[in-house]
Parts: C-alpha cells; sequence; structure tokens
C-alpha cells in the first residue's frame, strides 16, 4: 500500500490483543505508517471501543475514511466470551475485585438457558459505572475511581441473539449478537440478577462488526509486516 492509498481512506482490521486500549492500537498504527512513509501527519480513528481486558475485532480508518467512523459504529456486533457466575465485582469484569459471592449449587443448566430469553429484543440497560461515558463533562469511571455515587441513566439496545455454548459452573461460555452501544459487562451483571445470583465478565471477544469478521483481521505485527512488504 502507498502513502497515497492510506490518505485517502484505507479499512484496517486488526485483531485487538489483550491489555491494549484502542487508542493504543491506533497510536501504534499511526506511529508506523508515519514511521514508514517519513510523514509527519496522517489521519487514523477506530469505529468502536474494546475495553483492554477484551480482544477481536478493531476496524481502523485512515485518511479520508476517518468520515466513515459512524457508519462502521452502528453496525451490529457480535461477541463471544465467558460469564462467571456466582460473584459480582463493581467494573462488572476483571478490572476490580470480587466485592460480593453467591452460592450458585443450586442453579441448573436449564435455568441458564431460560435466563437468556429475557435478554431477546430491545431492553433497557444500564451501561456500567466504570466505563467511558461521559456524564457532566466527566468520564464515569473517573466518578468510580474516586468513590463518587453517580447515577447512570438506562437506554436501550437490542440483542439478536444470546445463546450459551458451554455450561461448566461456575464459567459460562456464549455468543451474543447486538447493536451499537451494548455492554457486555452490563449483560453478564443484569444476566446473574436474572438468576437471582451473581455474574460478572470473565472473558470477551468480539468477533464481528456488520459484515466484517476477526477471522479477517490482523495482529499488530501482521500489520507492521505488511507495511515493509
Amino acid at each position: 500500500m502507498t502513502l497515497t492509498d492510506f490518505q485517502n481512506g484505507q479499512l484496517i482490521l486488526i485483531d485487538k490483543p489483550l491489555e491494549w486500549t484502542s487508542f493504543q492500537v491506533v497510536n501504534k498504527v499511526r506511529w508506523l505508517i508515519k514511521k514508514q512513509f517519513g510523514i509527519k501527519k496522517i489521519k487514523v480513528g477506530h469505529a468502536g471501543t474494546l475495553d483492554p481486558l477484551a480482544t477481536g475485532l478493531l476496524i481502523l480508518c485512515t485518511g479520508k475514511f476517518t468520515k466513515r467512523i459512524e457508519t462502521y459504529q452502528a453496525q451490529q456486533k457480535e461477541y463471544t466470551g465467558t460469564f462467571t457466575l456466582g460473584a459480582t465485582t463493581p467494573s462488572y469484569d476483571l478490572e476490580t475485585e470480587i466485592n460480593q459471592e453467591f452460592d450458585i449449587s443450586e442453579i441448573t443448566q436449564q435455568e441458564i438457558l431460560d435466563a437468556t430469553q429475557q435478554f431477546i429484543g430491545k431492553i433497557k440497560q444500564k451501561p456500567p459505572v466504570f466505563s467511558a461515558l461521559k456524564k457532566d463533562g466527566k468520564r464515569l469511571y473517573e466518578y468510580a475511581r474516586s468513590g463518587e455515587e453517580v447515577e447512570v441513566p438506562s437506554r436501550e439496545v437490542e440483542i439478536s441473539a444470546f445463546d450459551i455454548s458451554e455450561i461448566k459452573l461456575p464459567e459460562i461460555k456464549f455468543r451474543v449478537v447486538c447493536s451499537k452501544g451494548t455492554y457486555i459487562r452490563s449483560l453478564a451483571h443484569d444476566f446473574g440478577k436474572a438468576l437471582n445470583n451473581g455474574a460478572y465478565l470473565s472473558e470477551l471477544r468480539r468477533t464481528k462488526i456488520g459484515d466484517y469478521d476477526v477471522e479477517n483481521a490482523m495482529s499488530i505485527e501482521e500489520f507492521e509486516k505488511k507495511l515493509k512488504d
């Protein structure tokens, strides 16, 4: 690919590594392009944040394609991952320590399978307080980390598929297809509540955005090699 290609607009599918922020991936790709072509500036943006503890598909847009970011962000997403039953955390995932534990000995496989049904379709969901959403000009996680109480309004999201692929308690493996703005961490938390129990998200991978599949995505190392070829 030439510099002109990147300036006119390229779509780069990256398989985000664990513990990287989406912003770090954008910065790294931008730096690699600038270094390769000896330039000082190139526009690069991502179409939909993935939490540091998640892996999977991140769509990056360069040059003129950055104007299309919202189009990709609005598309349906598919995720796979693991809920851990029997405990909750304040962040609804592994970012924070367990704050409550529950007995799971009475929960049946059928109850777990049945519980998915109440989340299919349009539902009201509260985003996690440990999220990058803004309230009064401040990110929610800033309130949470400083111990401030903050009311997070619920919003409508749509879940078109919620499948349980394996149950090995306390772990439940799942696949979810959902609209923009759906928090899988919140789904984990609410799923625990639906079972009169607790749950948190222990693993997450984004596998699709619209028609784009993580199987066609590159690692950052593969992108760097491709640039040099």
